[in-house]
């Protein structure tokens, strides 16, 4: 059901509201007319406007996920490259789907859906990719290029620190904040993994 052109529509509908409103304000029947269909044609397909938003955050992951996925399997490519080239495609993709956020002026509500939006982005993105990441650190450490007991427990570090820290929402910091979290995170990874200083700083490139 998810690749029926009906369902697509629905999602493509809640996106183009919110470039101008915040999803508190979107009801499902105006969703339903910006897709142009009738009302109960969304129930067919979703349960809640908040079963929509996940749906559209999971599609807007879909291919940084996917990415990732393809990227577990190329096995000659540094772990720590794969990594590097995963944190890119998601930041990417984070950046184009909440560029609205720029638009709309910032407020206590404003705030707190945009909050709650983050919140559910990076539940979504560090359930999805742990396993993945888990799997190229093992890799890695069977290829001694990582030195390591539990590649889950790093996975999850790692992408918890990175995306509070690069979607800056949750935990707001300067540019300099930022950097220095970064800085600080590839030197613990450094040591952590027994990598050599200043090896891994492509990292957050």
């Amino acid at each position: 059901m998810t690749n029926h052109p009906k369902y697509e529509q629905i999602l493509d509908a809640l996106q183009n509201l919110m470039e101008s409103r915040s999803i508190q304000s979107i009801s499902v029947s105006e969703i339903a007319q910006t897709a142009g269909m009738g009302k109960g044609s969304i129930y067919y397909y979703f349960p809640s406007k908040d079963a929509i938003l996940d749906a559209l955050i999971e599609r807007n992951y879909e291919k940084p996920l996917e990415t990732a996925k393809t990227l577990a399997g190329q096995t000659e490519i540094s772990p720590f490259t794969r990594m590097a080239m995963i944190f890119q495609a998601c930041r990417s993709s984070s950046s184009e789907f909440l560029r609205q956020e720029e638009k709309e002026p910032v407020s206590l509500t404003g705030a707190q859906e945009h909050a709650f939006i983050h919140q559910k982005y990076m539940a979504h993105l560090i359930s999805e990719l742990k396993p993945v990441l888990a799997e190229i650190i093992r890799q890695g450490i069977d290829s001694g290029e990582i030195h390591f007991s539990d590649p889950a427990a790093l996975a999850e570090i790692v992408l918890i620190v990175l995306t509070v820290k690069l979607d800056n929402t949750l935990v707001p910091s300067s540019r300099d904040g930022i950097e220095g979290t970064m800085r600080a995170l590839v030197s613990l990874l450094e040591k952590g993994t027994e990598n050599p200083a200043g090896s891994l700083n492509f990292l957050t490139a």
